[in-house]
């Protein structure tokens, strides 16, 4: 023991005193007090001999820092007087086979955790964020057999995996620096897809395929009516998955195989500000965590962090074991501190998906961030949703080839105009995250449609039979449709589909006169089966109405009844959203009123449909947040531009504290995105081996 003692020593050039563990195995090393001949200095560094440079110390679970709802959570500024690392929450004691730190603001850390967080250019107390002066660096040569100190008695300091302090900030300022511009010009370097013999079992398929139904407003229309109004209900649904296709309590090669599933590219941009210092950072970290839990061999991944400048973490590559441990550890390494610069981080996640040499057929970017854009939007910016637009590449905005960029407000102080405006550009949606504590789920919900799309490149078709039936308009929220000049056909384009995902279409058709039965639309659809890569093609029914002599009383149909309600509470929401930012909160919560008035007049409402009841919960909830201008700019205005993503594209969202899909507020939710969230919740539940490792801050 006196031998290696003496080698410690000798290596680390400092004073130092002993203390033999009493767990046995371990020799914890301390620097002893000044005295005469010793320079004194504040930081004191333990080194046990089982612990290896390279080797990983116990980190944070990443489902541990879920808070409650009522907003308590453990805070980890008195951990290390608890003998508990503040920054990964694992014990402190002797005999643990752990390096520890003790820095010179007097907080402990495994060293460990520490050397990884200022091998990122974090040179702040994760605790009280003090300025330190003496910065701890683990070495980057190769550890002895075992993790011991080695027994060569020329070994410089250097050379010694243990090395704990770099005496010079600039220094190692230098050695970050050189990091982190170690980015290449061009991201071409993602790795290569999982070979192609990996989902040969998949491409047997199944039958299912995508349905197609029609809703007249009524069955029948008597022979002298000339109706120019007249109101089709087109309802998509997507096919259904199995209940394994998306998510397992674990990714493995096994699981991957056995299920029906396309791989997905996703780049996820992370927000690292300074206001994401603290719990929203750990929150963030554990939610990342989570995503790259559920991502399986075959999905890839990139990590873009962006404060007042972006940084590419890793390239795009493949949620191996291997690749998730290396997503994982840059994760635990993001420090926050910085300004808010969303349209640098934009272009790096679209030059990651623009300069790849090979593509899973599914893509998408997920945006996160707390603040407002402080280098290319202004304080006072009272341009249009184009200007805001401006800040998406517009690469990625090709109709044909458009790339969701799904985007996530948080807290009270993000720019949701800004983040509304990029995700409507690239058909992506828009969530707002008011209470912190659920950020994990609102990503579960999003990953959970991410990883189940079944259908893609899907065009509705629909055209007119008799003569005199023209076709007027097509309602169907940001999708893009248009009507023929002639009126006699028309389109819409819905690009992708998660699985048992659904969509209504409400066309509007003019009648002629006549005798006899009319038939007014054929519709059909043809998308590409994600799985398969076929094109198919299906034919809905002939939409026919009957022509009777005279006058009947016919029952409005209460699925044309429930579509009508809900666009025109979209409209209403719309009117309402641009009245509250003229000023005019009065006459928006007048617009809400009215809506809510309207909808419990309608059929489908006084039958107890279910959509009028959460509808009527939303514009009332709306309301609710339009009490005073303080509260619409801190909520209210996040709130309503979250709804109107959701009804935009029929899609769900998370709007406000909760995606709990018992709640009336919440539509559009498949059984992919609930499952998920449901692995979501019990997150924190899971043996602490089954978890990912992620180290919080």
């Amino acid at each position: 023991m006196e031998s290696a003692w003496r080698k410690v020593r000798k290596a680390l050039g400092l004073r130092l005193g002993v203390h033999a563990s009493a767990a046995g195995g371990g020799i914890n090393v301390r620097r002893a007090p000044s005295g005469a001949g010793g320079c004194r200095r504040d930081a004191a560094v333990a080194v046990a001999a089982a612990a290896a440079a390279g080797e990983s110390g116990p980190s944070m679970p990443v489902g541990a820092l879920r808070p409650s709802k009522s907003g308590r959570r453990s805070s980890s500024s008195h951990s290390s007087k608890q003998g508990k690392c503040a920054i990964c929450f694992a014990s402190m004691r002797s005999g643990h086979g752990q390096a520890l730190f003790t820095a010179e603001c007097s907080h402990m850390f495994h060293f460990q955790c520490i050397s990884s967080n200022v091998k990122h250019g974090n040179y702040v107390c994760p605790v009280c964020r003090a300025k330190w002066k003496e910065i701890p660096y683990r070495s980057l040569s190769s550890t002895s057999p075992h993790g011991r100190v080695g027994s060569e008695h020329n070994r410089s300091p250097q050379q010694d995996p243990h090395l704990p302090l770099h005496r010079q900030v600039s220094n190692r300022r230098r050695e970050v620096r050189r990091l982190h511009t170690s980015e290449p010009a061009d991201y071409n370097d993602d790795e290569p897809l999982q070979h192609i013999e990996a989902f040969e079992n998949l491409n047997s398929g199944s039958n299912k395929t995508a349905e197609i139904s029609s809703y007249p407003e009524s069955q029948a229309v008597s022979q002298s009516s000339c109706l120019d109004g007249f109101d089709i209900l087109i309802h998509v649904k997507a096919p259904t998955s199995s209940s394994n296709d998306v998510t397992g309590s674990l990714v493995n090669e096994s699981s991957m195989r056995s299920s029906r599933r396309v791989p997905i590219d996703l780049v996820t941009v992370l927000d690292v500000s300074g206001s994401m210092a603290g719990t929203k950072l750990a929150l963030l970290k554990q939610a990342m965590g989570f995503v790259i839990q559920h991502l399986r061999p075959s999905d890839r991944l990139s990590v873009i962090a962006f404060s007042s400048t972006a940084r590419r973490l890793f390239p795009l590559q493949r949620m191996s074991h291997h690749g998730r441990q290396q997503a994982l550890q840059a994760i635990s390494s993001l420090g926050a501190g910085g300004g808010t610069n969303i349209a640098d981080a934009l272009k790096k996640a679209v030059k990651v998906i623009e300069d790849r040499n090979y593509k899973n057929s599914v893509c998408s970017i997920i945006l996160l961030s707390d603040g407002q854009d402080t280098f290319n939007i202004s304080s006072n910016f009272q341009g249009t949703s184009a200007g805001r637009r401006s800040l998406v590449p517009p690469s990625i905005l090709n109709e044909l080839h458009m790339v969701p960029l799904h985007t996530f407000g948080f807290g009270a102080d993000h720019d949701s105009d800004t983040l509304h405006s990029i995700s409507e550009a690239s058909g992506g949606t828009f969530s707002f995250i008011e209470d912190e504590g659920v950020m994990q789920d609102a990503f579960a919900q999003c990953i959970g449609g991410l990883l189940s799309v079944a259908v893609q490149e899907m065009r509705l078709s629909m055209e007119c039979v008799d003569p005199g039936v023209q076709l007027c308009s097509i309602k169907c929220g940001s999708y893009p449709s248009k009507v023929a000049r002639d009126g006699r056909n028309g389109s819409v384009d819905i690009a992708h589909l998660y699985a048992d995902e659904e969509k209504d279409i409400l066309l509007s058709v003019t009648i002629p006169k006549s005798c006899e039965q009319t038939s007014l639309l054929r519709v059909a659809c043809a998308y590409k089966d994600s799985v398969t890569n076929e094109t198919i093609k299906i034919q809905g029914d002939e939409v026919k109405i009957k022509r009777p002599t005279s006058t009947v009383s016919v029952p409005v149909s209460i699925e044309v009844d429930r579509e009508r309600n809900r666009i025109r509470a979209a409209n209403s929401m719309e009117s309402a959203w641009a009245a509250a930012e003229r000023g005019a909160l009065s006459e928006a919560v007048t617009i809400l009123e009215d809506c809510r008035r309207a909808l419990s007049e309608s059929v489908a409402s006084q039958n107890g449909d279910r959509l009028c009841m959460a509808l009527d919960a939303e514009l009332r909830e709306m309301q609710e947040r339009m009490a005073n201008r303080q509260l619409y700019e801190a909520s209210g205005r996040a709130y309503m531009l979250s709804g109107l993503s959701s009804h935009s594209w029929q899609r769900a969202t998370a709007r406000g504290d909760s995606t709990d899909s018992t709640t009336l507020v919440h539509s559009y939710q498949t059984p992919s995105m609930v499952q998920m969230l449901e692995h979501s919740q019990n997150f924190s539940s899971l043996p602490q081996g089954r978890r990912p490792q992620v180290q919080g801050r």
